[in-house]
């Protein structure tokens, strides 16, 4: 099985004239990408290795072995940057990477299996889990205490509460 990895940061382009890569970080700590160092792409091959680093607004400044400039490094824009996933610290307790949800059983509290997490995204209000049903179209549960009581690892589930459907002569 290929080592998995995780999406730490995307290349936003460059800074200056002497191949600085600004990054938009996926981090708690932005300079923590700096700390993994050689970052790699999506495939696994490498991707850039981080010499220096310095926070700014929405992420880090860095400069990259590989990079020298300003048109190398943007001509990076949009890249994405993953690091092994067993790189990562254990998450506290009650928090989990949405890497590791993925894949899940989406069950009720009944033990009704609804589908598997597909994906774990924020699309800028809050956590979504993405629910793929044996069949039909996936779905969107919002990624909150209310709506997923319960996150076992260990087991393999979740527990949530679907949404209600609207009744037609609702709308």
């Amino acid at each position: 099985m290929s080592e998995r990895l995780i999406l730490v940061a995307r290349v936003g382009g460059a800074v200056g004239v002497r191949g600085e890569v600004r990054l938009s970080t996926f981090t708690e700590d932005p300079l923590s990408v700096a700390a993994y160092r050689d970052l790699r792409r999506e495939d696994g091959s490498p991707g850039l290795t981080i010499t220096t680093a310095r926070v700014a607004k929405g992420g880090a400044v860095v400069r990259a072995k590989e990079v020298t400039t300003r048109d190398q490094a943007e001509a990076l824009r949009g890249l994405q940057l993953y690091v092994p996933r067993d790189l990562l610290p254990p998450p506290d307790e009650d928090e989990f990477y949405a890497a590791d949800m993925v894949g899940l059983r989406v069950e009720t509290q009944a033990g009704e299996l609804l589908g598997l997490v597909k994906s774990v995204q924020d699309f800028g209000a809050g956590d979504l889990v993405e629910v793929q049903p044996t069949y039909g179209a996936s779905w969107w549960l919002p990624f909150t205490r209310e709506a997923v009581p319960e996150v076992s690892l260990a087991e393999g589930r979740l527990i949530c509460v679907p949404p209600v459907e609207a009744d037609e002569d609702d709308a």
